[in-house]
């Protein structure tokens, strides 16, 4: 079986399509609301989804997405129950489901232990943002072997041979931070994303997609441009976050991200 991940990159390339990867933060407001985000995302064509496991002390997030944390965790967000919640409808969308997930959590409920339950769950890969370089081709062969891909991360000031490292070791794709440091809106993006990005892709043979920063249909525009792909999050949280602060219920928190998705969709360019 084909994982999900190049599946649908194996279908983009073959329509001269770009994907949109929005980030969810699993429990914001609760876990049916992301289970039904989920559902309404595939139908406007999203990609994959890059779902974000609630964590304590966040690395690369800013403060919208740390808030977003902070609230799902206290609404009881957890490992099990995100499992639990991706496993109850797996079998309902077929698009990519990606978790991103503090390396801390991957081991203090053991590597082999959650890799194993992501999978039955339905997750195709991972994104461990504070795995170590060192570390990850142990869990990359782990990963390979349940048929799941390990992305990793490349930012600005990542140095040459670093990035070799990476485009040898990642599978799945890359995910190219367009700016170093942590999430966020970002008015403008980096004068000299092309170039590393079109460095980037020359030095690998797998897709590599651009988030950090990005909000609106025309910097996806710009992204799609260079790469395989744009992951948007801060934008989509913070949304989400302004409709539990308004008192939406969920059918109303639902049109509002749809809305917003659904204009970030105008900026996927064909190849």
């Amino acid at each position: 079986m084909v994982n999900r991940i190049d599946q649908k990159f194996n279908e983009l390339a073959s329509d001269g399509r770009k994907g949109l990867f929005p980030f969810l933060v699993a429990g914001q407001p609760d876990l049916k609301t992301t289970q039904e985000l989920i559902k309404c995302l595939e139908t406007l064509g999203v990609s994959g989804i890059e779902l974000g496991f609630p964590f304590t002390d966040p690395v690369a997030d800013g403060p919208v997405i740390q808030n977003a944390f902070t609230q799902a965790l206290a609404q009881g967000s957890s490992v099990s129950g995100i499992m639990r919640a991706i496993g109850e409808i797996r079998s309902q969308v077929s698009i990519p489901i990606i978790a991103m997930v503090s390396a801390s959590i991957v081991y203090r409920v053991g590597v082999d232990s959650f890799l194993e339950q992501a999978a039955r769950a339905g997750f195709d890969g991972f994104i461990i943002p504070d795995l170590s370089l060192e570390e990850a081709p142990v869990i990359a062969e782990k990963v390979k072997k349940l048929d799941l891909r390990l992305i990793l991360l490349v930012s600005p000031t990542s140095p040459e041979d670093r990035q070799e490292l990476i485009a040898r070791t990642a599978t799945g794709f890359i995910y190219y931070m367009s700016i170093a440091g942590i999430t966020g809106e970002r008015e403008k993006l980096p004068e000299e994303l092309p170039g590393n990005v079109k460095r980037l892709k020359a030095l690998s043979g797998i897709p590599v997609l651009v988030g950090f920063g990005i909000k609106s249909p025309e910097q996806v525009r710009q992204v799609c441009r260079v790469a395989d792909g744009a992951i948007v999050g801060s934008a989509i949280v913070r949304r989400i976050a302004e409709s539990i602060e308004q008192g939406a219920d969920r059918d109303q928190t639902l049109v509002w991200v749809e809305d917003y998705v659904r204009e970030l969709m105008t900026g996927i360019v064909r190849s």
